[in-house]
Formats: C-alpha cells, sequence, structure tokens
C-alpha cells in the first residue's frame, strides 16, 4: 500500500472515532477533498510546481472549472502534462480525485458540492444548491450554448416535452455537457430541481 493511502487511511480512522456518535446518514465513507489534497496534492498545488495549477490561483482555476468536473477528473486519472495518471498514486480512486478537485477549485474561489460516495443515504438537495455548486458554471453565461439561468425562453427548448424528457436529458447528457451534468450522485428529483430553479429565475439585469 503505498504511503499517500496509509496516511488517507489513518486520517480517516481517527475522524470514524471522533463521530461515531453521529446518526449513520451524516456520515460518508472515503478520504475528504482536504485528506487527499494534504498528502497527494499540495506538493505541486500549493506551490505552483512543475506546471500545476497553484491553489488560490482564480484565474488559472477559472479557466479549468469551465471544462466542468467530468474533464478534470479524466485528466486527473489519465495524467496530464506533467502530472501522472491518478496524481502519481494508482491507489486514488475517481470518488477521491474529484473531491480533491473540488477542494481545491473551491479554494480558487469556485462553490462547488463535494461528491458522495454513491449509494449513502443523504438529505436531498434543493435546487439552488445543485445550481450554484454544480450548474452554475456554465449556465450563468450560457457556456457552449447553455440555456442561462433565468431565460425562460430559451430553456422552452428542452421543457417544450415535458420536464421528464428534460431530466432524461440531463441525466444521459447532452451535447458537451456530461451525464448528470458531470455529478453522477445527482438523483433524478435533484435534476429536475435544478431545472425548475433555472428556468423560473428572474432575468439577470
Amino acid at each position: 500500500m503505498h504511503m499517500v493511502r496509509i496516511l488517507i487511511h489513518a486520517r480517516f480512522v481517527l475522524a470514524a472515532f471522533a463521530f461515531a456518535a453521529a446518526p449513520a446518514a451524516a456520515q460518508d465513507v472515503g478520504a475528504s477533498g482536504k485528506d487527499v489534497y494534504d498528502v497527494a496534492c499540495e506538493r505541486c498545488h500549493a506551490s505552483g510546481a512543475n506546471g500545476a495549477p497553484k491553489t488560490g490561483d482564480r484565474a488559472a482555476w477559472a479557466k479549468r472549472a469551465q471544462q466542468g468536473i467530468g474533464s478534470l477528473t479524466r485528466a486527473a486519472l489519465e495524467g496530464v502534462r506533467r502530472m501522472p495518471a491518478h496524481g502519481d498514486d494508482a491507489d486514488l480512486g475517481e470518488l477521491e480525485l474529484q473531491r480533491a478537485i473540488v477542494y481545491m477549485v473551491n479554494r480558487s474561489g469556485g462553490n462547488w458540492l463535494e461528491p458522495r460516495a454513491p449509494g449513502l443515504p443523504a438529505d436531498e438537495l434543493s435546487g439552488a444548491q445543485v445550481v450554484h455548486g454544480q450548474c452554475y458554471q456554465c449556465h450563468q453565461w450560457g457556456y457552449n450554448d447553455a440555456p442561462r439561468i433565468g431565460d425562460y425562453g430559451n430553456w422552452q427548448r428542452y421543457l417544450r416535452l415535458g420536464m421528464n424528457a428534460a431530466v432524461r436529458k440531463v441525466a444521459k447528457g447532452h451535447g458537451d455537457m456530461p451525464a448528470r451534468g458531470g455529478r453522477p450522485s445527482l438523483s433524478d428529483a435533484e435534476i429536475r430541481s435544478a431545472i425548475i430553479y433555472m428556468a423560473s429565475r428572474p432575468p439577470r439585469r
């Protein structure tokens, strides 16, 4: 087992003891984004070494955030430029890498939601929470022809066949938008709430 995995596992065990009395639904499985960052990503991203986007550099991360979590995760899994695949630790899984990416984006001016482990019970997110954590980056500005938040007329292109059809389109992925908006843990109900929120907002002045 790699040293990174050992350190992350140790942190998780300590956290489990600390929250032993908490309700099961409030717990999650695996390392947090900060844990993964501290032991696997910080050595390059804290300083910008080897061409890595520096954590806290809003301009550098804003460009990457436009790519979405799916694209950034694929780059981390496969390796990009001088960063090896899986951040040079093959034991790091997709969920852990996603959480580290979200942590860095949020430390650099973003407002993304940290992915949940699949299958865990959790309170349903509101439409506003989903939009501001996952959809805002493209839909606020109409990136790649995404219908803009508050542009009801544009949203009618997607709603004319009914809400269920619109939810299925998001769940499957459409154009440059990955399945479920790049966050696989989003439920159909959460997607529906996000669509309603974006289509019903007052237009930007």
